[in-house]
């Protein structure tokens, strides 16, 4: 294990290009009108990158990151349907993990957990309204699929490869809430 791997605790198994074809989304559906949303479900395939950015000083606060970004594509399209960017950070003295991000429909996380320094495993969450580990949408996406809380679960495999399940919950202009989930397992290819 190098240097930034060490550095990165439970984030250092996660450094290089990883892609991976058996992605399982499920999402909101707008095909039967505005007023009577269904449930699309699609399969896609998706490539992340992960690039060591070196320690980051807070003052007193020390973290170590990586930054990302990440391209999905429904199975047997060309064009992306989902992207994202931004930085997964660890803090030793801590144990902290988190994850900021941002997509370019108009809305930003920054999601944390606890993870031991040698964890295969690691939860994080936000919930909107919070100061910290929070998430922040344009009024659009804030007044028609507000997204209250945000849940990763990330795995790393013994055979290298890791997978994760996100659960973005999401507050419909009707009330009711919607769990758009994404799930995915990968392995890296450089």
């Amino acid at each position: 294990m190098d240097d930034h791997a060490k550095q990165l605790g439970p984030l250092g198994a996660l450094i290089g290009t990883w892609e991976g074809n058996k992605g399982a989304d499920v999402a909101p559906s707008d095909a039967e009108g505005p007023d009577d949303r269904g449930t699309a479900r699609s399969a896609y395939r998706e490539r992340l990158v992960f690039e060591p950015i070196g320690r980051v000083d807070n003052h007193a606060q020390k973290l170590f990151g990586l930054r990302y970004r990440t391209t999905a594509y429904r199975i047997g399209a060309d064009e992306s349907f989902h992207e994202e960017v931004g930085y997964w950070l660890w803090e030793p003295a801590t144990e902290q993990v988190m994850r900021c991000f941002i997509v370019p429909r108009g809305i930003s996380v920054i999601a944390g957990g606890h993870a031991k320094a040698d964890a295969s495993s690691f939860e994080l969450e936000a919930n909107v309204g919070s100061a910290t580990f929070g998430i922040c949408s344009n009024p659009f996406l804030d007044r028609e699929f507000r997204t209250v809380r945000y849940q990763l679960s990330v795995e790393v495999h013994d055979d290298g490869s890791w997978s994760y399940a996100e659960d973005t919950q999401m507050q419909l202009a009707d009330d009711k809430i919607f769990h758009h989930t994404d799930s995915n397992r990968l392995r890296r290819v450089s």
